[in-house]
């Protein structure tokens, strides 16, 4: 179903159309509504486009690399030519290896995986938990929250300088695991000048692009990091796929992510019983198993789709978005936005806050049930930062959008609202009008709290 011309003379429509624009949900007040999905921080609606070429694509699936049929064939030609394509996206060096793996979280562990012995890994508290949790088994140091750009340099910088005063002969690399944009506060993180410091000082730099790449273009050359990390889900292209691309020296010798077909290229059995086995050294070493040829030709489509499209224009469009819910959000007293670097910051689409008076789950659920409208709320995969910026211990354990503290604990738990190149403009107006009018009014529903959510009473 196409959007309307009188639809999109009524409001600006989305420069890139995506599935779910015209569904309709329920309202417990009664009706129904065109659902405003303003969670796309956790999984943008795929592309009309990626779902296109994957349903053009799908009468002719074959299995990959081994087959001698004509599908087979096609295939893998098509699965190949996506990994060029993603690669050309990101800017990748001629050198550089791009692995397809499940998600962002996978693509981390599967570096966390490669890394050679000894290696100590850097990494500020405030990153999602995909950057966070991988590298238990190395030397890890956790930075504090910087609250300026500037300040994430100078602590990074203060690190390293003190690894290397203090490294003894034989101690092993170094590695820097930073986000691109924050899941939580949406602020761009300064990437060159973080990959700048650690290579002055010996160390490589992984950059989790998962909230970046959708938004802004990701360039491994440009921004001078070893490997870059992203979710397809994130970028328009939901089936279940992800990329690890950069350095391929770590990856070649480290021991394959997975064990088994696809991964070996000889395996004889010995005389004593055992078996010898020969791993590719390519990205196939880490791409054992059929592999997920939708997936990877979902995200190439996306890829094409934000190129085509010109990150100029997204960028403009979404500032403007950006602007509209600041500055609406900013004549609600009771609003606080969630911020790690000040108001001025510059930053993609997502902006986390609470509402005084107001749990944050009872809230979303309001707006869920009342509005139509689908947002996020809880500590969002990143507990430590989240709890930074309401005030908590950080190293305080929570459970992600449990609507309810403890008996005389305070809550802690926000809101997230986010949005891309597939948002239309009445979804963002809609948003800031139903903010005003439940802080105003208040619930028109009673709620409750069921298997740790909250949800509307019967």
């Amino acid at each position: 179903m196409s959007v309307s011309t009188a639809a999109c003379a009524q409001s600006v429509c989305a420069p890139l159309p995506v599935l779910g624009r015209d569904v309709t949900v329920p309202l417990v007040t009664g009706g129904e509504v065109t659902y405003a999905a303003l969670d796309y921080a956790a999984s943008a609606p795929a592309l009309q486009r990626v779902w296109d070429d994957v349903a053009a694509y799908a009468p002719y699936y074959g299995s990959v690399h081994r087959g001698a049929g004509y599908l087979s064939q096609l295939s893998t030609d098509l699965f190949e030519n996506a990994r060029r394509t993603v690669a050309e996206f990101l800017g990748c060096r001629s050198d550089d290896q791009l692995v397809f793996t499940r998600s962002t979280t996978d693509s981390l562990n599967l570096l966390a995986r490669a890394l050679p012995a000894g290696c100590q890994v850097f990494v500020f508290e405030t990153e999602h938990h995909a950057g966070l949790l991988p590298w238990q088994d190395a030397e890890v140091t956790y930075l504090d929250a910087p609250r300026t750009p500037q300040q994430a340099v100078a602590t990074l910088e203060r690190a390293l300088a003190d690894r290397t005063a203090s490294v003894q002969e034989g101690r092993g690399p170094a590695l820097v695991c930073v986000t691109g944009a924050s899941n939580v506060t949406g602020e761009l993180w300064p990437v060159r000048e973080l990959a700048a410091a650690a290579h002055a000082h010996g160390a490589r730099i992984v950059l989790d692009a998962a909230q970046l790449a959708p938004h802004h273009p990701v360039s491994v050359r440009d921004l001078d990091v070893d490997w870059v990390a992203f979710s397809g889900h994130k970028l328009y292209a939901p089936f279940g796929a992800g990329v690890l691309a950069g350095r391929g020296d770590w990856l070649r010798e480290a021991e394959p992510y997975l064990a088994g077909g696809g991964a070996s290229r000889k395996v004889t059995r010995r005389a004593d019983g055992g078996v010898d086995v020969e791993w590719h050294d390519s990205a196939a070493r880490h791409e054992a198993g059929s592999p997920n040829v939708i997936g990877a030709y979902s995200i190439a489509s996306a890829c094409k789709a934000l190129t085509e499209a010109g990150f100029d224009t997204l960028v403009a469009r979404e500032e403007q978005l950006i602007t509209k819910v600041r500055e609406g959000l900013a004549e609600v007293p009771q609003i606080k936005i969630l911020s790690l670097f000040g108001d001025d910051a510059p930053r993609v689409g997502v902006l986390s806050f609470v509402v005084e008076g107001w749990n944050s789950s009872h809230f979303a659920a309001a707006l869920s049930a009342e509005y139509g409208i689908g947002v996020r709320d809880g500590l969002f995969c990143a507990h430590p930062l989240v709890r930074t910026l309401l005030g908590s211990d950080p190293r305080t354990q929570g459970e992600c959008g449990a609507p309810e503290a403890a008996p005389g604990e305070k809550s802690l738990n926000a809101i997230r609202v986010s949005f891309g190149a597939g948002t239309p403009d009445e979804h963002v107006d809609r948003f800031v009008a139903a903010v005003k009018e439940l802080v105003r009014e208040g619930a028109k529903w009673q709620y409750r709290t069921e298997d740790g959510r909250c949800v509307p009473a019967v």
